[in-house]
C-alpha cells in the first residue's frame, strides 16, 4: 500500500473534519447553546468512509463519485445553514487596542489578535467559513488520491471547472443574501439556501470530464443510450448548467427582480450572465444532436435492424466463441476488415477518447 496515498487520504479528510468542527463551534457561539455540538457527530460518516476506503480501496477513490466530499457536505452544510438563518443576530464590532506599542510585548499582542478574531466580527466568520468551504472542496479534490479510470489530465480539467463553479456559487449567495429586503424575509432566505445546497451536489460527482463508455446497442431504437455513451461528459456539463446551477440561479434572480422588486446593478448583471449561459448551453446541445444525427448517417445497415456503437464495431471480443455456421463467421470477419477503410473509422478518430475502467 502506497504510503503517500494513505497520507493524502487521511490528511484531506482530517482537514474536512477540522473545518466542520470550526463551523459547529461558530454555531454554538452564535446560538449561545452548547447542545449544538451534536452537529459534530455528522463527522462520523466521514470517519467511517475513510476507514472503508483505506481497507477496501487502499486509500484511492471511486471513478464516478467522491464519497469523502459528499460526507463533508453533509457535515458542514447544516452549520452554514444555521449561521445564515441567524445572520441578523451576529454582530461586527471594531475593537481598537491602545497604540502604545512600546508597552505591549509580542505575546500579549498575539493574544489580542486571537481575541479579536474570536469575538470581534461574527459576520466575517460566516463569510470566511463560506469562502474556506469552497476552497477546501477544490483543494480537497486535488489532494484526494484519484481512483482508477480517471487520469491526471482529466483531474486538472475538473479542478478548473470547480474553480469557476465555486466563484459563481459564492457570488450567488453573497449578492442575494446581503440585501436587507431579502434578509428580512425568512422564506426567501430558506429558498436561496435550498438552491445553494442543490448546486453543491455537483462537487462529489466526476462525470464532467469522464465519458461513460461506448457499448454495443442491441437495437437502433436505443438511440438515447448511444447518444449518452458518446457525449456523456458534454451532456453532464449541459445538465449541470441548466438544472443545477445557472438555470436555478436564473429563476431565483428573476423572482427577486420581478416579484419582490429587488433590483440593483449586480443582480441585473448576473441575471444577464445566467441568461447568456443558458442560451449557449442550449445551442451547444443542438450542435451535439446535429453532429450525432450526421454520424448516424454513416453507419452501415445491420441485419435484423441491429445497430452498434461505431467506435466498437471493429473491436469484437476475441474470447467470444465462434459461430456455429461458417457463413456467419465469414460475415463477421468481412465486416471487421471492411471497417478499416470505411467512413466509420474516420468518424471514430473524430470522436473524443473514452475512458474505461
Amino acid at each position: 500500500m502506497d504510503l503517500i496515498v494513505i497520507l493524502n487520504a487521511v490528511f484531506t479528510r482530517l482537514l474536512f473534519v477540522l473545518h466542520s468542527i470550526i463551523g459547529v463551534w461558530r454555531v454554538t457561539e452564535i446560538k449561545n447553546d452548547r447542545l449544538y455540538w451534536w452537529l459534530a457527530l455528522l463527522n462520523i460518516f466521514l470517519c467511517l468512509e475513510m476507514i472503508l476506503t483505506l481497507k477496501f480501496k487502499k486509500g484511492r477513490g471511486l471513478k464516478w463519485l467522491s464519497p469523502a466530499i459528499f460526507f463533508y457536505l453533509i457535515s458542514i452544510v447544516p452549520s452554514l445553514w444555521l449561521l445564515e438563518v441567524n445572520y441578523g443576530t451576529q454582530l461586527c464590532t471594531n475593537q481598537n487596542s491602545p497604540q502604545n506599542d512600546t508597552d505591549i510585548i509580542l505575546f500579549m499582542k498575539s493574544i489580542e489578535i486571537v481575541n479579536t478574531l474570536v469575538t470581534g466580527c461574527e459576520t466575517a466568520w460566516t463569510l470566511g467559513l463560506h469562502q474556506t468551504f469552497l476552497l477546501l472542496l477544490i483543494i480537497g479534490k486535488w489532494l484526494l488520491p484519484i481512483g482508477a479510470g480517471i487520469t491526471r489530465d482529466q483531474l486538472s480539467q475538473l479542478l478548473l471547472l470547480f474553480v469557476g463553479t465555486a466563484a459563481d456559487i459564492l457570488e450567488f449567495t453573497r449578492e442575494t443574501l446581503e440585501q436587507d429586503d431579502i434578509r428580512s424575509n425568512r422564506v426567501l432566505v430558506y429558498s436561496i439556501l435550498a438552491v445553494w445546497t442543490w448546486s453543491m451536489l455537483q462537487f462529489p460527482l466526476d462525470l464532467a470530464v469522464i465519458n461513460i463508455g461506448c457499448h454495443p446497442a442491441s437495437s437502433t431504437k436505443r438511440l438515447p443510450c448511444l447518444l449518452l455513451c458518446r457525449y456523456s461528459a458534454d451532456l453532464w456539463n449541459i445538465g449541470i448548467s441548466l438544472f443545477i446551477q445557472d438555470g436555478p440561479f436564473l429563476i431565483v434572480r428573476l423572482i427577486l427582480m420581478g416579484h419582490f422588486k429587488v433590483i440593483n446593478h449586480m443582480l441585473v448583471f448576473f441575471t444577464a450572465k445566467n441568461v447568456l449561459v443558458v442560451m449557449l448551453q442550449l445551442y451547444r446541445l443542438i450542435v451535439l444532436l446535429l453532429d450525432f444525427r450526421a454520424s448516424l448517417q454513416h453507419q452501415p445497415d445491420r441485419k435484423g435492424g441491429e445497430g452498434y456503437c461505431p467506435c466498437e464495431l471493429g473491436d469484437r471480443n476475441p474470447s467470444l466463441p465462434p459461430s456455429d455456421s461458417d457463413g456467419e463467421t465469414k460475415e463477421h470477419n468481412t465486416t471487421a476488415i471492411s471497417l478499416e477503410d470505411s467512413p466509420i473509422s474516420s468518424e471514430c478518430q473524430r470522436t473524443p477518447s473514452v475512458v474505461t475502467s
